[in-house]
C-alpha cells in the first residue's frame, strides 16, 4: 500500500470538494492510503471521503500538531475570535474522535507540543511528508501552509501532483 498525502486549505468551495472527493475515492478504490492533516476544508472533506468508503479507517492516517483534546481546545477558541464558526468546530472535533473511536492508529497525536501555532503545524507538516509516498495538493491563493508542505515533499524528492485554484 502506497500513503498518498492530501494537503490543501482551509478556504475551499463546491469544485474543490468536488476534485478532493474524487481524489480520494480513487486512491481508496486502488488499495492505497490517505494523509491528512486534520484540519478544516481539504483535510475534512479528505477524511470523511475516506471514512464513507473505508468504514475501518484502515486506509487513513491524521497526523495532529498536538494531543487532540488540546486541538479541539484551540479550534474552539478560534470560534471565540471570530475565525471559523461553532458548527465548524464541532464537526472537526467530532470527526477526529470519531476516527480515534474507529481506529486509535489512524490518529497521530503529537504530544510533545503543548501549543498550536505556526510552528506545531509546520512540524506536523513535516511529518505527513515523511509518512508519505507522495503528495496531491489542493492549493488555493497560494496558501503559504499548503505551499510549505509542497516544498517539503519537493525536498524528499516524491511525485507531488498540484491543483491550483483562486478565490476571491
Amino acid at each position: 500500500m502506497r500513503w498518498i498525502a492530501i494537503s490543501g486549505s482551509r478556504e475551499t468551495n463546491k469544485e474543490i470538494e468536488r476534485d478532493v472527493r474524487d481524489t480520494v475515492r480513487e486512491i481508496l478504490e486502488r488499495g492505497d492510503g490517505i494523509i491528512t492533516g486534520g484540519a478544516l476544508g481539504v483535510d475534512w472533506f479528505a477524511t470523511d471521503e475516506a471514512l464513507r468508503i473505508d468504514k475501518g479507517a484502515h486506509q487513513i492516517k491524521v497526523f495532529l500538531p498536538t494531543s487532540l483534546e488540546m486541538y479541539a481546545d484551540h479550534y474552539r477558541k478560534r470560534v471565540t475570535e471570530g475565525v471559523i464558526t461553532h458548527d465548524q468546530a464541532e464537526m472537526l472535533i467530532a470527526q477526529l474522535r470519531s476516527l480515534k473511536t474507529i481506529n486509535p492508529y489512524a490518529l497521530i497525536e503529537n504530544a510533545q507540543n503543548s501549543i498550536v501555532d505556526m510552528r506545531s503545524y509546520y512540524e506536523r507538516n513535516t511529518s505527513i511528508i515523511y509518512a508519505a509516498d507522495e503528495l496531491i495538493a489542493f492549493q488555493v491563493n497560494e496558501s503559504s501552509g499548503t505551499q510549505d508542505t509542497i516544498n517539503k515533499a519537493r525536498r524528499k524528492e516524491i511525485f507531488i501532483e498540484l491543483f491550483q485554484y483562486t478565490i476571491p
